[in-house]
Formats: structure tokens, sequence, C-alpha cells
């Protein structure tokens, strides 16, 4: 089965379908992720919810506000 990498899904979305990434990485680029990084924070609670994990002041991955309930996220 042939393979799709996770950078050509977004290189699709954003000049196939044109999703703007730039505008995204804006909405998530916030003064308290800049906070929260600076403090070392491992995750931040975004603005609906969402859980934006953090490891050497990259956000990694995000959490759906659904899909954390009742878990932990270890560095």
């Amino acid at each position: 089965m042939t393979h799709i990498s996770d950078h050509a899904i977004v290189r699709y979305l954003e000049r196939v379908k044109g999703v703007d990434i730039a505008a995204i990485r804006a909405e998530m680029m916030t003064p308290a992720l800049d906070k929260a990084v600076a403090f070392g924070s491992p995750v931040l609670i975004g603005k609906n919810g969402e859980r934006l994990v953090i490891k050497n002041g990259i956000v990694i991955t995000v959490i759906g506000k659904a899909r954390y309930a009742g878990k932990t996220i270890s560095r």
C-alpha cells in the first residue's frame, strides 16, 4: 500500500483545498504560548479547550478537548 506523508497532506490542504496554513499558525501563536514555553510547561490549554503539547519549545501536537478527558500528558 502506498504511504502519503503528513507533509504531503499539509501541502495538499494548503495548495489544493486552499487552507491557509500561515493563518492557522498565527492563530496558535499567542502570548500565552510564548509564556508556557518560557516557563517550560509541557502543555497549554488553548482558547477552544484544545491541548497544545510542547516539547523543547516546539508545539509537537494538538489534542482536541474531547480526546483528553481524564488523561494526563507526560514529558
